[in-house]
Formats: structure tokens, sequence, C-alpha cells
């Protein structure tokens, strides 16, 4: 239902837009929460989405600024390099300093100098803080607004604080307790703080063994960290173990479903900013460096299969048995692969680790294979007699055995060289596997023909 009602809101406020009646677009968005506008944002063409947000920052900066806060992040800086300086300053400056930072970080060079000057210095102060940190760290996602007091701190007296003070945090999960030096020694649930009486000190009932990162910690990792504990935030420290800031599960969410979305895209040979509703040119021009790759991969087996042209000629089956030879070694190899990446991606496979994964997915690669080979062996051997089955059904149990290792032993490789095992996996195993594959399927063919006639 809600599905269809943003639906139908898409329709009517790209409608309006069309036709030039911005105040009416504009009241129909405000109607919807911050998110449902950053999604009917990013689903309508460029050329109504610009002119559609900049009636919003003028209308509402707040509101603007939340829906920009919930856009992918390339259309949330599309959009902000459409706005002069005051304008993006003013929204940014209605962020909280960890979506601040992420935004200026994808600004081009000038805009961002220019943009940082103009802000106000205790914003810039921690925006400027987090940009300092490395890209797809804890300390660049992390927000520097956390509730902590001193262990000495009565319930009574934090619960007061608490309330003072709960406009300047983003959220306030967990209290964190600090020594005088802000070293981090402890956390204290809300519910605790209800639980326990008034006068007791927070060292008394705080836990002292606290799930931590560090400021250089992979964002990746956070994630794992926060989903593993079921926390809704984790604390981020400094290499002096001093309390630097906080990550929310609201951000936690965010870095997920970008990291799944990216080694997903990688996988394909897509980049990660194409969208559906994007530019034609734009996704052709992403799309093609990967295309021109499978092309020469493509080609390296070409060279395979003329190497073996005067097997082909002799026996002409052969070449109309190829497209399966192909199929079979690339989608085993892409199923491995997958499996692998994902591995890779939860913690699961490391080098350490690699050589049983590839024994098993070897082992799963050898127990397909025996089984798709027998069933193609059978089907060939009908049509085009046993010797062209057999042939096949061979090579299909060592394609897929051979599938099953290379899929393991590239992205656990990339992996230890520290390339994204996504990014570059894709053409790498299908490349190897097909190559091997055919070398396989004729080598075998060859051998039949000088002691068999196929």
């Amino acid at each position: 239902m809600h599905a269809q009602r943003l639906n139908l809101m898409l329709d009517s406020v790209g409608r309006l837009t069309r036709r030039g009646a911005m105040s009416h677009a504009i009241n129909l968005l405000t109607k919807l929460r911050p998110v449902d506008i950053a999604l009917i944002l990013g689903r309508l063409p460029q050329h109504d989405r610009e002119p559609l947000f900049d009636s919003l920052v003028r209308h509402d900066l707040g509101m603007a600024a939340e829906a920009l806060s919930e856009l992918e992040t390339h259309l949330a800086v599309e959009l902000l390099t459409t706005l002069s300086i005051e304008e993006v300053s003013r929204l940014l400056q209605e962020l909280p300093s960890d979506d601040a930072a992420l935004l200026v970080a994808e600004l081009p060079e000038e805009l961002r100098e220019e943009l940082l000057n103009s802000m106000k210095v205790e914003h810039l102060t921690e925006v400027q803080e987090l940009l300092g940190f490395a890209d797809e760290t804890a300390g660049r996602i992390m927000t520097p607004d956390y509730f902590a007091l001193e262990e000495d701190v009565t319930i009574s007296e934090a619960i007061t604080a608490l309330q003072r003070r709960s406009e300047e945090f983003e959220m306030a999960f967990y209290l964190y307790v600090i020594d005088s030096r802000n070293h981090l020694l402890g956390v204290v649930s809300l519910r605790q703080l209800l639980l326990n009486p008034p006068s007791t000190p927070l060292r008394k009932i705080m836990i002292g063994d606290v799930i931590k990162v560090t400021t250089s910690t992979d964002q990746e990792e956070v994630a794992r960290i926060v989903a593993t504990y079921n926390l809704l935030a984790v604390p981020v420290v400094d290499e002096e173990s001093k309390l630097a800031g906080i990550i929310t599960v609201d951000d936690v969410i965010d870095v997920m479903r970008e990291e799944a979305t990216e080694d997903i895209y990688a996988l394909a040979g897509v980049d990660a900013d194409d969208r559906a509703h994007g530019s034609p040119l734009n996704s052709a021009r992403r799309r093609l460096l990967w295309l021109m790759l499978s092309l020469g991969a493509a080609l390296i087996a070409v060279f395979i299969v003329q190497f073996y042209f005067d097997t082909i000629k002799q026996a002409l089956e052969l070449a109309v048995l190829i497209p399966v030879v192909a199929a079979m070694g690339s989608n085993a190899a892409t199923q491995t692969m997958t499996v692998v990446v994902r591995g890779i991606g939860l913690g699961e496979v490391s080098w350490g680790a690699s050589r049983r994964v590839v024994i098993k997915e070897s082992l799963v690669g050898l127990i397909n294979g025996f089984l798709v080979g027998l069933v193609a062996c059978g089907i060939i051997s009908i049509f085009f007699g046993w010797r062209f089955g057999t042939v096949l059904g061979m090579t299909m149990v060592l394609s897929l055995f051979v599938a099953g290792a290379i899929g393991t032993l590239v992205p656990v490789f990339l992996k230890r060289l520290q390339a994204d095992p996504a990014s570059a996996s894709s053409v790498f195993v299908v490349t190897f596997t097909n190559i091997i594959t055919f070398f396989f399927y004729l080598g075998i063919a060859t051998l039949m023909l000088k002691y068999y006639d196929l």
C-alpha cells in the first residue's frame, strides 16, 4: 500500500514539476517523510529533480537537509553542485557533522575548499576533523556527538544531564563512562539508569568490557561488529583509547547497503553509481570498460579454440557443443565466486582459512561435475554418439572441478593483495575457467580422434 501511494505521489509531483507548478509540488512533498521525499527525488529525471530540490531548499531548508541525508551520496552531491555556495553551506549546517563530512568529501576539490571557508567555525571544525580520517573507516562515519559522563557521577545526576543536554545528541542509545582525560571506561544502558537507585554511581553499574572500534577500523568491520552483537551504537576510540565518537545503527545500515550494492555491481562489472533511472550515456560509459575487458578475455578463448582448429575440422560436432562447454564452466565459476566473495565480505573466508574453502568448493565442483557430466553424456550420446558424449561428460567433471578451485582462489588472492575481491573476480575467474575448460574439451577430443574415430 505504501509503495502504491508513493508511486502515485511520484506521478503527481513529476507532472506538476514539468508544468512548472513548483508550489503545488512542494505542498505535496511536505506531507511526506524525508526518506519518502528522497525516494521521489531519486526516481525523478535529472531535469525535474534539480529544480524541484532547489524549490524545496527555498521553501523548507530543514526538510531539504533531511531529504538530502537520505539520498544516495552521488545523487546528493549532484544536487549540491547545482546550488550556490551559500545555499550548500546552510544546508550542510542543518545536517549532523558525520553526514555533512560524507557529502563534503565527495564534492569537487575547488567547491569543497570554497564551501569549508563559508561554514560556521563550530560545525566546520567537526567536519574537518572527520575529513582527517581515511575514507570508509570508523573515524569518517562516526558522529562526535555522544553522551558521556565520568564514573563518579550518580544515576540521578546522569538523568538530569541527559534531560538537559538531549538536544545535543543525534541519538542517545547508551551512556558512556569516561575518566577525567576522556578515556573510555565502560558503558551504561538507559534501562540500567531506570532500574537502579538514583544515588548509585555509574562505576557500580557500568559494563567495563566495552565492545568498541578504533578510528581506523574499516567500516565493513564496524558493520559486522554491530550486527554480531546486536548493538544500537558502537563507541569509537583513538589510539590512546580516548572516546572520539560513536557510530549509530542507522549509519551501519547505510554502510551495509552500500557495501552490498558495491559487491553486487562489481561482480557484474557495473559501476556502483549506475542506476536504473540514470542517464543512458552515463550508464554506457560506466559499463564500457568492463565490456572491453570481457571482449579481451573472450578473444583469448578464441585463440585456444583456433589452436585446435584441425581437431574441430575433423569432427564439426565439437563446434556445436562449444556453447555448452563455455556456459557450464562460466556458470559454475560464477556460483563459487559469488559465495566466496560474500564470505570474504562477512569475514567468513580469510587467507588462513582459504585451503579448507578451496577443498570444499573443489569437491562441490567434482560432485556436480560428475552428475552434470553423466546427464550431458547421456543426452549427447543419443544425438551425436557415445564418443562425443564421453568427451563432453569428462569435460564437465574437469571443468566444474576447476571452476570450484579458481572461483575460490582468485577472490582470496585478490583480497590478500589488498584489492577488492569483487571488482576484478568476475573477469579473471570466468576467463581462467573458460581457457582451462577449452583446453580440456579440445584436448580430450584430440586424444579421442587419435585412438578412436569420432
